[in-house]
């Protein structure tokens, strides 16, 4: 089983650009209404679709509302990223931290409105 998440938004140029420019996603598919992008390794992809594309059936047809999502996004080093991202002028809007059970992470936000969540997995401190 594979998953591939996907957002109805009209913004699929913004969020090309994000994606591909900050985060170095690659293109895996690309038309007029339809945008598929996949992690460097090619591990993941997410998705973004025109609202309301008359080739769509109603349920893939209400755009996203810019909350109540979140993405995570497991990397190696996560304070190389936080720099990676700060030189290239990215809003951080959780700044890089510790977490009790194990987690060394940031956020920052992508043009929909959705949190991702960089962060490098560790054991919990005792």
């Amino acid at each position: 089983m594979k998953l591939n998440a996907g957002v109805i938004t009209p913004k699929l140029s913004e969020s090309k650009a994000f994606y591909t420019e900050v985060l170095g996603f690659g293109v895996s598919f690309e038309n007029d209404f339809y945008l598929l992008l996949h992690t460097p390794g090619q591990e993941a992809e997410i998705s973004f679709l025109i609202p309301e594309h008359a080739s769509q059936q109603p349920l893939f047809q209400k755009p996203f509302q810019n909350q109540g999502v979140y993405l995570t996004i497991e990397v190696e080093d996560v304070d190389a990223w936080y720099h990676r991202l700060q030189q290239k002028g990215v809003e951080i809007h959780i700044d890089l931290r510790d977490e009790p059970w194990g987690d060394r992470h940031f956020a920052i936000m992508d043009p929909n409105g959705i949190g991702i969540d960089l962060v490098t997995y560790a054991p919990p401190q005792t």
